[in-house]
């Protein structure tokens, strides 16, 4: 069954050309930014800090918090891309994750090679594969651009692409970054209701978003992260308050 429990999970990236006895790296390890030295003399910047929780299946979480409060690299973490330094993080599930566009591209290959190899990665058969490659070709509306070598690509058309392939195939537990929602005003309108069937479809959805519509319409549970620590943890409406109800605009008489 598709859940995730964190059991003291915590994230340490190291900051290098700091030399061990500098004053600066005296200063950075006593600083509130999260900085502290290892047992090696590094300076470590703490990015998750023993974070303990159960995600359960039906769950849909939005993670919430400012800029640079934890939810991407909590995001990567759940995904296997970031190791924890410290505790114990068991992901349960078929993982789909939409974290980062080019995560997962080879840039010299194109994007119907990419495709192609996706599936091969995920279990299908080249026959399956090709098949899943002409799904992705009619959703993303690359056309010939589909024959180019990635590195060729625009932001944009990387973001199409990354999104027809992430969403082709159904996964259980589904990580995404807000990054979905860049792209063109008619592409947006077609992938937002292929993501919410992508959404239903999932056993369990943990998303990183500023968008407070889009947690509203689509979790039932929010995180609030600071500085690498969750902070609060509940149902939707208890940490974002009633949704506003639309002002009225009263009638005016003769």
């Amino acid at each position: 069954m598709a859940h995730i429990i964190a059991r003291g999970v915590s994230i340490e990236f190291p900051l290098y050309h700091m030399g061990a006895r500098s004053l600066k790296k005296r200063l950075l390890a006593s600083s509130p930014l999260r900085l502290r030295a290892d047992d090696a003399n590094r300076i470590v910047v703490s990015a998750l800090r023993d974070l303990n929780f159960t995600i359960s299946r039906g769950e849909r979480v939005a993670l919430i918090g400012h800029n640079g409060a934890g939810k991407t690299t909590l995001l990567r973490t759940l995904a296997g891309i970031y190791e924890p330094v410290a505790g114990e993080l068991e992901v349960a599930g078929v993982i789909g994750q939409m974290i980062d566009p080019g995560a997962g591209l080879d840039m010299e290959a194109t994007g119907r090679e990419n495709i192609v190899l996706r599936g091969l990665y995920r279990g299908l058969g080249e026959r399956e594969s090709q098949i899943l490659a002409d799904e992705v070709a009619d959703f993303s509306d690359l056309g010939e651009f589909l024959d180019v070598p990635v590195r060729n690509y625009s932001s944009g058309m990387t973001v199409r692409l990354s999104f027809a392939m992430a969403t082709a195939i159904k996964p259980q537990v589904l990580l995404m970054d807000e990054w979905f929602l860049a792209g063109d005003a008619d592409f947006m309108a077609k992938a937002e209701q292929r993501l919410g069937r992508l959404v239903e479809g999932a056993d369990v959805l943990v998303l990183a978003t500023h968008e407070m519509g889009i947690v509203r319409r689509w979790c039932t549970r929010a995180m609030r992260l600071e500085a690498g620590r969750v902070v609060a943890d509940g149902r939707v409406e208890e940490l974002l308050g009633p949704e506003a109800a639309p002002a009225k605009v009263a009638a005016h008489g003769a």
